[in-house]
């Protein structure tokens, strides 16, 4: 993972975080400077970002805001207070309102990034600089830490390219926390066809299959917010194994790039998790990323062992063929 330490200090009223990357100063740079990529790992896992402003000069604003898997927006603005192309640059940085004035009784940072080359390539200090030892704790109680770290840590793949960074590697699944599991899969397809082959239940039941043998017997899908879905299997003649199936409500619904579902197992009293669809596309491939959020680490770790992973290359696999015909 990128982020090497994270460090606060009371004293000097600081919050430092170190990251190193295998790329260039320049191209540190430009992730963060386009707000297009910025928009790819600001935001940490659930909480993607959005920039719909970006002056970036001396005396300009940027006005961001994260969004949640039920839809509610958390905004914050820059005021770029030193450029200095491409070593790094410093901003004034607030909890705002729609409007990107400040919200008051919050914390104002100044954020000082500095981007630096080493033998590898880069690296990037990023020194938060508060007015008060509260304001320092009330930041990081709100999760700092752990926001920043987990964002950062996903500039990997904006940096390397989708094709590089997760060509040929199928499904991959990563443990984020006690509660959270990251599943990605690179599809040769561009994004409206993979939103498409989410949605659509005549082309969900030739690919969300699992493994061979099984047919996706009841696909319902109502895909706008508030609608409701419903999928049930059944094994072929000679397959071992029940029926079963899941059904849930759609939160959140962003066409062509974010859809956020709850899931249940039907028939059970299994708590529900929160599964969190997002598509980017570059270079005609789309990445598919999905944040599930589940109940406690006891129903992760138990979903895990099923086999899930592996389910879910063969369903990916199956995908990509369906989309050549499309």
């Amino acid at each position: 993972m990128p982020v090497t330490d994270v460090t606060t200090d009371p004293n000097a009223l600081t919050m430092t975080l170190t990251a190193e990357f295998d790329a260039p100063v320049d191209r540190l740079w430009d992730a963060f400077t386009d707000p297009r990529q910025l928009e790819r790992f600001w935001g940490p896992p659930g909480w993607p970002a959005t920039f719909p402003t970006f002056d970036f000069e001396v005396g300009g604003r940027a006005l961001y805001f994260m969004t949640s898997p039920q839809g509610e927006k958390s905004y914050a603005s820059w005021e770029f207070l030193e450029i200095d192309e491409p070593r790094g640059f410093t901003v004034l940085d607030n909890f705002a309102n729609e409007e990107g004035g400040p919200l008051e009784g919050m914390p104002v940072m100044r954020v000082v990034f500095t981007f630096e080359p080493t033998a590898t390539g880069s690296r990037m200090v990023n020194v938060s600089h508060f007015a008060s030892a509260e304001a320092l704790e009330q930041v990081v109680a709100f999760g700092a830490v752990e926001g920043s770290t987990m964002a950062i840590n996903q500039l990997d793949r904006v940096l390397a390219g989708l094709r590089e960074y997760a060509g040929g590697k199928g499904t991959q699944t990563e443990i984020l926390d006690d509660t959270h599991v990251r599943i990605t899969r690179l599809i040769d397809g561009p994004i409206d066809l993979v939103w498409r082959a989410h949605q659509e239940p005549e082309l969900l039941k030739q690919w969300m299959l699992g493994p061979d043998g099984w047919r996706l017997d009841v696909c319902e899908v109502d895909p706008s917010v508030g609608g409701r879905y419903r999928y049930e299997w059944e094994p072929a003649e000679g397959i071992e194994g029940e029926r079963f199936g899941f059904d849930g409500e759609t939160l959140l619904s962003e066409a062509p790039r974010r859809a956020v579902t709850t899931e249940h197992m039907i028939g059970t009293d299994f708590p529900s998790t929160l599964n969190d669809l997002n598509l980017y596309e570059e270079d005609g491939a789309t990445l598919i990323t999905l944040l599930i959020e589940y109940p406690d680490k006891e129903t992760r770790d138990m979903v895990l062992a099923t086999g899930m992973t592996d389910g879910m290359e063969a369903s990916y696999a199956r995908l990509e063929g369906v989309l050549t015909a499309v």
